[in-house]
Parts: C-alpha cells; structure tokens; sequence
C-alpha cells in the first residue's frame, strides 16, 4: 500500500489540513500507529490520542477543531467511519483487484463457462456446466459443484465448497472455510428405531451484495431454495438449515443456528449464539439480542432478549427481580415462620 495524503483525501472527498505530499504506507489503530500510518477518530473517548499519535493523518469529522497543536496531518470528512471503511475496502480491492489467470494444477470441466479477468487458485475444482461471471476472484482449493452460477464481482476466498445446483449473485464475498448447500438436515422416522435420510433435491441462492463469513454453512432446500437476499451480511460459524429464507439487508452475528423453513424479514438485526426454532416467521426490522431463543413468530420491529425470548422491556423487569430472588425468597420464609407462629 502506496498512497499519498492527497490521493486518499480525494477518494474520501475529504478536505486536508497538512501536507498533501506525504506518503502512507499503512493504516493503523490511533494509539498504535507510526510514522506512515493513517488512522482515524470517530469515537470521541480516543481524542487524546490525535494529539500524541505518532501517525502521519488522521481522518477526523469536519467540525473536528484542535484544542492544542496536532503533530498528524488531518482529513476532515462527514463521517470518520465511514470514511474509514471506504478506505480500508479501496485497500482490500485494490490488493486483489489485478490477480486474474488460472493456476495450475486445477480441474476445469469443459462445459464450463468462464467470464472474463477470473481468477481461478491452484488445486480448485469446477464442475460441469458451472458459469462464471467477469472478474470473478476464486482463491485456491475451493470446490464449485456441477451447474453453479456465479455472477460478475463475486469473491470466494480458499477452501470454500459450493455444491452442485447453487445461484449466487453479483458482488457476493464468501470467506475461507463456508460450506454452501450441503444436504439438509432431513430424516425421518423409520419403525421407530431408526431414522431414513430424506433426499435434499432443492438449492441455495445468495442475492447480490451478501457477505457470508468464514466456516459458515448454508444447507440446501429440501424442496425449492434456501434463499439468502440481497444485501445479508452474516458473521463467521453461522449455520442456515434447509428452506430457511433470510430477508434483504439483514445481519446475523457469529454462532447463529436458524432452523429449517423459518423466515427472517428485512432489515433485521441478530445477535450471536442466537437460537431459531423451525417453521417460524420473523417480521421486518426485528433486533435479536445475544444468547437469545426463538420459539415463536415475532411482529415487526419487536425488539426481544432473552431464552425463552421476551420483549427487551419484560426482560430487564425479569432480571432486575431475578437480582432479587435470594432476597425474596429470605423474606417470604421469614413471613411464613410469621404466620405458623400466629397461627399457633
């Protein structure tokens, strides 16, 4: 990474109080960064540090005003974090964006299509019939099953498995390790002492612009497709059973399980170690809190904690008594003693 200040500040339709001509060379967290790092500041608890940091510019809100001198040059913009995270994605892209070929050894099937500036990594494998959009970056050992659909801008980092049958859109990053349409979790009863798998024949199809995190697993339909839409952005460890259906723009945090058939609306919000029932239906702009269990439908824009899950209201009155039940309990076998005394 090369970038002089001005370049960046041009990007970030910043404005630049400083030298325009130094070169970064790296980003950094504010209290740890050196000369040639650019940092930001965006929460102001770490505003002590613009005045002691060592980096070169500091990305701060237009309004930013020094209360003494700053050693940093400095980029105003709108929104420091925002900022921030086009900066880092200008760096991410621009680290990959020029790797295109295909390595050797990997296994291409002949039926397969493939568009144009794709990269395709050493010991990967591509099955029949499988199309590729244009600027496809498919990093080494990863599995694309027969009759994949891969559209233009996708990144799929290494040893990610996509089964045979699988849509997945433009602009879809999958990290290292995520297993896509794996069978279903199917079987039913069979005499009452054992169980017979039922065939998963469905498929898996992730919408434009969704961020699957590492060692997801995103299980096929049984019949139809588990969709993922447009916009979703789930955590690393999350697992997606078969026929579930995750609404546009929806976020779901690490160590998620949703179980089959449930519908999840748009614009929500999951915590982690989240648990969903089966065949259950979540309304639009709904927020999940951590550790919680879903065993029943929720309205839109209900906000739940807790297992079993409770309007976060409900739920701050339960902890608050439940602070208390030692308490309680004393008072209630000091009463009783009371009572049995009265009585005799």
């Amino acid at each position: 990474m090369k970038y002089s200040i001005k370049k960046i500040a041009d990007f970030l339709q910043g404005t630049i109080e400083g030298d325009p001509e130094v070169e970064i060379g790296n980003i950094a967290k504010i209290e740890e960064a050196q000369k040639g790092d650019i940092t930001f500041l965006a929460n102001p608890i770490y505003t002590p540090h613009v005045y002691t940091t060592n980096a070169s510019a500091v990305i701060v809100n237009e309004n930013f005003i020094p209360e003494k001198p700053v050693k940093a040059n400095l980029i105003k913009v709108k929104d420091p974090y925002q900022a921030f995270s086009s900066l880092l994605q200008m760096v991410s892209q621009d680290t990959y964006s020029n790797k295109t070929g295909i390595e050797e050894p990997c296994k291409i099937s002949s039926s397969a299509k493939i568009g144009k500036d794709v990269y395709i990594g050493a010991f990967s494998y591509i099955g029949d019939k499988v199309h590729i959009g244009d600027n496809v970056k498919i990093f080494p050992g990863c599995f694309v099953g027969n009759h994949t659909v891969i559209g233009d801008n996708t990144t799929i980092y290494p040893n990610v498995t996509i089964y045979h049958d699988t849509v997945i859109g433009n602009h879809v990053t999958i990290h290292s390790g995520s297993v896509i349409g794996a069978d279903g979790f199917g079987f039913a009863p069979n005499n009452g002492s054992d169980f017979k798998k039922v065939p998963q024949i469905g498929n898996v199809i992730i919408e434009d612009f969704v961020e699957i995190g590492a060692n997801a697993s995103i299980d096929r339909a049984t019949m139809g497709s588990t969709v993922i839409k447009r916009g979703v952005k789930l955590d690393n460890f999350i697992q997606i059973a078969h026929n579930v259906e995750v609404g546009e723009n929806t976020v779901i945090a690490a160590l998620t399980g949703i179980s089959g058939s449930t519908k999840i609306g748009k614009n929500c919000m999951i915590g982690g170690q989240v648990g969903m029932a089966g065949h259950i239906k979540i309304g639009d702009n709904v927020k999940v809190g951590a550790q919680s269990g879903i065993s029943h439908n929720l309205k839109d824009g209900e906000i739940v904690v807790g297992t079993p899950a409770l309007p976060i209201r409900n739920f701050k009155k339960s902890t608050i008594i439940f602070k208390n039940l030692e308490d309680l309990y004393n008072r209630i076998k000091k009463l009783e003693t009371e009572l049995n005394q009265l009585k005799k």
